[in-house]
């Protein structure tokens, strides 16, 4: 997790910081939902790449808002989720969801 002190002073821009970019707000969405692997947000993402994949839960991971598991199987099984502090996101990814929905029928 960030400290402080490395954070910006505007309430918003922490939170754009942590989950601002189109594939972690994606990989969020699909987390709510339940645990999912790698292999299948790669699948269920369109269009994201692997690195860009990793790279984005490696920065949600140290940013406290989901745990990896890795099980003792061979082959390895490592499963995302969010924790509780990336579950406190779910009534912002709602609204978010509310807006879009909004927004397309005003779209016409």
């Amino acid at each position: 997790m960030r400290k402080k002190d490395d954070l910006p002073e505007c309430d918003v821009a922490t939170t754009v910081s942590i989950i601002g970019n189109k594939w972690k707000l994606l990989i969020i969405r699909n987390l709510i939902s339940r645990p999912w692997r790698f292999n299948e947000l790669q699948r269920d993402l369109k269009g994201i790449s692997q690195k860009v994949l990793t790279d984005s839960l490696r920065s949600m991971e140290a940013d406290g808002i989901i745990t990896r598991t890795v099980y003792p199987e061979v082959p390895p099984r490592v499963e995302y989720a969010l924790n509780e502090l990336g579950e406190s996101l779910c009534p912002v990814i709602d609204e978010m969801k509310k807006w879009g929905l909004m927004y397309k029928k005003l779209a016409g």
